[in-house]
């Protein structure tokens, strides 16, 4: 058996927290802009920290696992 949760929570975090996909944190002209599709090293870096925030609460404090075979 495969555990594939790991890897969907990752690949859909990561696509999700893209910045200036769905939204921007902090903005070039604004705190929060949404679909931009421009990004900056301080996005970047708030980003991140909020991905490795929710991996870290998904798959150590709340343990997704999704089996296959």
């Amino acid at each position: 058996m495969a555990d594939w949760g790991p890897v969907a929570i990752a690949v859909v975090l990561f696509v999700l927290l893209s910045p200036g996909l769905l939204f921007q944190i902090p903005g070039r002209r604004r705190v929060v802009e949404f679909g931009n599709m421009e990004t900056s090293g301080a996005s970047i870096l708030v980003h991140s920290i909020i991905y490795f925030g929710l991996i870290t609460i998904f798959l150590i404090a709340i343990g997704v696992h999704i089996y296959t075979g």
